[in-house]
């Protein structure tokens, strides 16, 4: 009897060992499937931290195509509104070109035809610098200077004062502001 009792306890031993193996593996597994899930949820993270910055930076980007369109397309509208007030200022300067050619077909009195023009020019000139074009002075005996005068040509002088100096203004120079928009044509003297 001692040995049934024996074996009875060593079988229920051993059930209870191999229940405690099943819940022990059991729990086990579960840990590793809750690892791998908290895997997964960093990965998952990682992924979806990586497809929000993807889709700021394309909302970013998009947002900068569309201001760079924008301000090209006000700058050109900004442009054809400044060149269409030049235009419409300079349009009765045409008229009076086109009339003086009229009357210059009749004409006889050069002193009249001189007038007119002259009249014209300084139209044109008034018109031109109300939109802030002004005369760039250059006059013989200046210095060269690179940022305002184009040499065209040297010209040998016998005043040693003038050598490297300009002695001559084939075209005038032009500043818009404070801008050069064409440089004076000079020639200098060697």
């Amino acid at each position: 009897m001692a040995r049934k009792k024996d074996k009875k306890e060593s079988l229920k031993n051993e059930e209870q060992e191999q229940q405690q193996d099943v819940l022990e593996s059991q729990e086990t597994e579960e840990n590793q499937e809750e690892v791998v899930e908290l895997e997964l949820s960093v990965e998952e993270k990682l992924a979806i931290d990586v497809a929000e910055a993807k889709d700021k930076y394309l909302r970013l980007y998009s947002e900068f195509e569309n201001f760079r369109r924008r301000t090209a397309k006000e700058r050109l509208e900004l442009t054809k509104v400044a060149v269409s007030d030049l235009v419409s200022n300079l349009l009765p300067v045409i008229d009076d070109v086109q009339r003086a050619q009229e009357a210059n077909e009749k004409q006889e009195d050069i002193a009249a035809v001189k007038e007119g023009f002259e009249l014209i020019s300084s139209k044109l000139l008034k018109t031109l610098e109300q939109k802030g074009l002004k005369l760039m002075v250059t006059e013989k005996g200046d210095d060269f200077d690179a940022e305002l005068h184009e040499a065209i040509t040297q010209f040998p002088v016998e005043e040693k004062d003038l050598k490297g100096k300009i002695v001559d203004t084939v075209e005038k120079g032009y500043y818009l502001g404070e801008k050069v928009v064409r440089f004076a044509k000079v020639v200098i003297g060697s």
